[in-house]
């Protein structure tokens, strides 16, 4: 039998882990939380000079709210847009100090490996009794093993970039110029300045990382004389970017698009839509050259200096080799969300309520909450992993009534549109 005394082992410092954690303290739990980053939330210090455009209600734990205002930390107004740097350092990092967190976080300690005490992959008898094993790299040098008796991970996608590839793989071309390929959320206007500045910069990508860049570089481009600004998306219709505009119930998300479509009109920034990149090679100067094929022509963008890479991310199965866990074989997220998130069936920035049900793996005890339950599907909103990880540890604690009663309101986007599966009688949409 597995030890009842042993804690819950939680990957990922994010604040989708945290609130995992906070949901184990508020349980009278023992949990044990491992972020591979130097602090916690480190991946949205990677874009802290992004204002988010979900308000501070939709972005604090309700569990980790009792637990702030016992201490009688203040909160910020909820609704408030707080910049990615906000959720760290008004948030996250008060939390992980307090006397119930602290001693049990462990930051700058990558898990390498989750299995299953004396089993293998393959070995079935016993297996639901024997405890989790944890193996993990602290710092540069040093290895250590824990135990728990389950495992939630929570490790996000941001840390694993899509490539430019239209196919989805990163080409020895592009590893040759990716000191000119920026994956992720450049800080365009301060920190990312020089870089950027009088240069000819594509944007690769459709998203809402997508949309923040070409905002700021149309902002660069009013500063500066020679700053050119491509963007090159996969999408027909550039329409179905702008989102919900007026329509949204996130008037800040709304905005993004409207703010968007109006440089468009203005001519700011040259669009290739329907484009799909094949390679990218060095050209004469330090240019790149950009190939790909646009409405089944080949197309080539020359003499571009930058490329930033706002193509979505991808889960990472590495450490999870030994654990029984599966995922669908198109988005890899989990299972029984694919239909509910999949952008080939719908649009919606918005899923219907889920929790530990959908959530669950093969392997007992097993959990895979946040972003990483999407996969590789391209919108997810905190709230939605609050209420899993609520729904997760209620169940792992033995609550299962509360487990069941999963309860989210998220708001719509404005433009949710279903494209049924053709193999399938009937798909739910979200916003039913």
């Amino acid at each position: 039998m597995i030890n009842s005394t042993l804690p819950v082992a939680i990957i990922g410092g994010g604040p989708v882990g945290i609130a995992a954690a906070a949901q184990l303290v508020k349980r009278n739990e023992a949990f044990i939380l491992f972020e591979s980053g130097k602090e916690i939330g480190t991946n949205f210090l990677d874009y802290g000079h992004v204002r988010l455009f979900s308000p501070w209600e939709y972005n604090i734990d309700d569990a980790a709210k009792e637990l702030l205002l016992k201490h009688h930390i203040s909160l910020p107004p909820k609704d408030e847009l707080p910049l990615g740097e906000d959720i760290v350092c008004k948030y996250l990092k008060p939390l992980s100090q307090l006397p119930e967190m602290k001693p049990y976080i462990h930051v700058n300690s990558r898990v390498l490996h989750v299995g299953k005490k004396g089993f293998d992959k393959v070995k079935t008898k016993g297996r639901d009794q024997a405890p989790f094993i944890i193996r993990v790299k602290v710092g540069n040098n040093e290895e250590k093993i824990y135990e728990a008796k389950a495992v939630i991970d929570a490790t996000g996608t941001w840390q694993n970039p899509n490539p430019l590839n239209a196919e989805g793989l990163i080409t020895n071309n592009e590893i040759r110029v990716s000191d000119q390929i920026y994956y992720g959320i450049p800080d365009v206007l301060n920190r990312d300045k020089d870089r950027f500045k009088n240069k000819n910069v594509a944007v690769v990508g459709s998203g809402h990382s997508a949309i923040n860049t070409l905002l700021d570089l149309a902002q660069l481009k009013k500063q500066t004389e020679n700053t050119e600004i491509i963007w090159i998306l996969r999408k027909q219709d550039i329409t179905e970017v702008f989102g919900g505009e007026g329509n949204d119930q996130l008037p800040a998300r709304g905005q993004l698009g409207t703010r968007l479509r109006n440089i468009l009109d203005k001519g700011e920034i040259k669009a290739y839509p329907s484009m799909f990149i094949e390679s990218i090679s060095p050209a004469f100067g330090g240019k790149l050259n950009i190939l790909g094929h646009q409405q089944q022509e080949h197309k080539m963008i020359n003499n571009i200096d930058e490329i930033i890479a706002n193509t979505g991310a991808r889960p990472d199965f590495q450490f999870l080799k030994e654990i029984r866990h599966s995922f669908d074989s198109a988005l890899e997220c989990v299972p029984d969300l694919a239909d509910l998130i999949d952008p080939n069936i719908h649009s919606c920035g918005t899923v219907r309520p889920h929790g530990e049900k959908e959530l669950r793996q093969p392997e007992k005890n097993f959990y895979i909450i946040g972003s990483k339950s999407y996969g590789r599907a391209p919108t997810f909103l905190l709230a939605t992993g609050y209420e899993q990880a609520r729904s997760v540890i209620a169940y792992i604690t033995g609550d299962r009534e509360s487990a069941q009663q999963v309860k989210l309101k998220l708001p719509e986007t404005g433009v949710c549109k279903l494209t049924p599966k053709p193999s399938a009688a009937k798909t739910s949409c979200c916003c039913d």
